[in-house]
């Protein structure tokens, strides 16, 4: 059972998000928050899996409470109406895991859920593409030809949503030596994070 807290300012969406998700087999919803900083204390409290954040919220908005949640074992969908382009790499950059808006077909947001809750990272079309077209963002295809076999490799396990110790165990290799293969991917395609590798990964059929 994957267990979800909901955080959202406008109870008639959590009673929505609520009503959909408790009719899913394997899903339950363990709480519901209406500002950020409730979003925290029942994260803490609740210990849910996922929890869907909405961005625009009273008392701690949806970037600070990823700044909160830094460091938390729970996985975080960004579920917000807000289609400012802007928003989108500063909440992957916090700790967001998915990023989707409140439009997306139901269908789709249980298997976002079921997505992130395995470990990968999800993005609604509209913000994969601003994270890739921010300037930071521009890696060229033909830099992926200078990454080696194993780098191609640490890549699509990048992609997959793995941790470096999950890498590490895949790979049969230290944890040291897939961190020194995860900074010379980056470098190389002169991305930031490991989310805009994922994101290249994925856009240039390398995942």
């Amino acid at each position: 059972m994957i267990r979800v807290l909901i955080a959202d300012d406008h109870p008639v969406v959590r009673q929505g998000l609520r009503t959909f998700l408790e009719i899913q087999e394997d899903i339950g919803v363990v709480g519901e928050a209406a500002d950020g900083a409730e979003a925290v204390a029942l994260t803490e409290s609740l210990a849910p899996d996922v929890l869907l954040l909405d961005l625009r919220m009273p008392v701690l908005d949806g970037l600070g409470a990823l700044a909160e949640l830094s460091g938390r074992d729970v996985r975080v969908i960004v579920l917000t109406s807000v289609s400012d382009r802007g928003d989108v790499a500063p909440a992957m950059r916090a700790g967001a895991a998915g990023f989707l808006y409140k439009d997306v077909d139901p269908a789709a947001l249980v298997r976002a859920i079921h997505a992130v809750h395995s470990g990968q990272v999800l993005l609604a079309p509209e913000a994969a593409e601003a994270m890739l077209s921010g300037p930071a963002e521009r890696a060229r295809p033909e830099q992926a030809a200078t990454l080696t076999d194993r780098e191609r490799e640490v890549l699509r396990h990048i992609a997959a949503g793995r941790s470096n110790r999950e890498i590490a165990r895949a790979l049969v290799v230290a944890e040291k030596t897939v961190k020194t293969h995860v900074s010379n991917v980056l470098m190389k395609l002169g991305v930031q994070d490991r989310t805009q590798a994922a994101l290249y990964a994925v856009r240039h059929g390398l995942a």
